[in-house]
């Protein structure tokens, strides 16, 4: 096997994007603080912000303050020069988000549709993405592609859902999109998207598991940094971990899974009122009745993590739509709760909240393109 030959072209390559890179993480920086921190010379660092500016990825925003001699440019990324959709499918609404290059959501949109697989439906979808991209004026040029994340587990090539319990979408395929989306598309699960999120958001811890607190109940591991998918794609699915061999059916077919009462459904079916009405009441007027429903809830949580930490012994981040009405009284009944049935105690910054709430899913498929962008730059 030969050497991959090293030619002036891909060392101009590779100093471009360790410049971009290095502008990127730093947010804010000067020429010098380049020179300097990529031991690189002055005319390279110069000739490749030349090349970048003239791109249009970066840009000159002011001055740094005075040192005695003359202002230093502030250089910065041009953070929406590209972006990334994000649809997030469910069995009866849609999410739109568009991103920029720091996973920023930059706009939002929301319809309400039940899904149904029919080609009517997918021409929706597409028509509705077109509606969005008009209404916040996004140039069709920036969108580096459209990434789609649903419920149900997805082929390891990419190109199908092979389970799809809870919409019933086992049919859907990604040439259903690719007629009505005229832009790169992407097919994932909307747990390992959500997950994708979180260790972008996290970048410093290596190993979580992710509770995606959503209508229905989701899983994710991160390992040595990694989004896991397992052998056959069904890594990470928490939400089927059996707490109660004798519980209600869940919609797999089995009974006593987690998902049957820790998903945002099995909460609303017990409190027969929706979670946003459910909070505003446990909050407010905190009514005894609630108030056990509550505690109900978190206790079969911290059983889950319990279980979950004597194998894992990792971060747990709770993420998805429960996650914005967490408070830290929440946390710390969920961590005592925890440890009182471990005899491997967590500490508090084991506990983790998301931050993207709802569009977690929608937010974490499209950060794909994100780092496919700035590692190709």
């Amino acid at each position: 096997m030969g050497e991959e030959r090293i030619t002036a072209a891909n060392i101009r390559k590779i100093n471009q994007n360790r410049v971009y890179q290095a502008i990127y993480h730093m947010r804010s920086t000067s020429k010098l603080q380049l020179v300097q921190s990529l031991e690189m010379g002055l005319s390279t660092v110069s000739h490749n912000l030349n090349q970048l500016y003239e791109a249009g990825l970066i840009k000159y925003d002011g001055f740094f303050a005075s040192t005695g001699g003359r202002k230093a440019y502030v250089i910065r990324i041009v953070p929406d020069k590209h972006v990334s959709i994000g649809i997030e499918l469910l069995k009866d609404r849609i999410y739109y988000v568009a991103v920029d290059l720091y996973g920023h959501i930059i706009h939002k949109y929301t319809v309400t549709i039940d899904y149904v697989s029919e080609s009517d439906y997918y021409r929706y979808i597409g028509i509705q993405l077109n509606a969005f991209i008009t209404q916040y004026g996004i140039a069709p040029s920036s969108i580096l592609g459209v990434s789609i994340a649903t419920q149900g587990i997805v082929s390891r090539d990419g190109f199908s859902i092979v389970y799809g319990a809870i919409m019933g979408n086992s049919q859907m395929r990604l040439e259903n999109f690719q007629a009505h989306i005229p832009y790169r598309l992407h097919l994932e699960h909307d747990s390992k998207a959500s997950a994708f999120l979180e260790h972008w958001n996290h970048p410093d811890i290596k190993n979580a598991a992710v509770l995606l607190l959503n209508y229905n109940l989701g899983g994710a591991l991160i390992i040595d940094g990694n989004v896991q998918s397992g052998d056959h794609m069904r890594g990470g699915l928490i939400e089927h971990m059996c707490v109660q061999p004798d519980g209600p059916v869940c919609y797999c077919g089995k009974r006593g899974c987690l998902e049957t009462f820790c998903s945002v459904e099995s909460l609303e079916n017990e409190a027969e009122m929706k979670a946003a009405d459910f909070f505003s009441a446990l909050r407010s007027t905190r009514p005894p009745r609630l108030q056990r429903i509550w505690r109900q809830y978190l206790q079969r949580l911290a059983f889950a993590i319990r279980n979950l930490s004597i194998v894992l012994d990792t971060t747990f981040i709770l993420s998805g739509y429960l996650a914005p009405y967490l408070i830290p009284e929440d946390i710390s009944t969920l961590l005592e709760m925890a440890n009182d049935m471990t005899p491997f105690p967590l500490t508090a910054d084991q506990l983790i909240l998301g931050e993207c709430g709802e569009y977690t899913p929608a937010v974490g498929g499209a950060l794909y393109y994100i780092q496919e962008f700035l590692e190709s730059v």
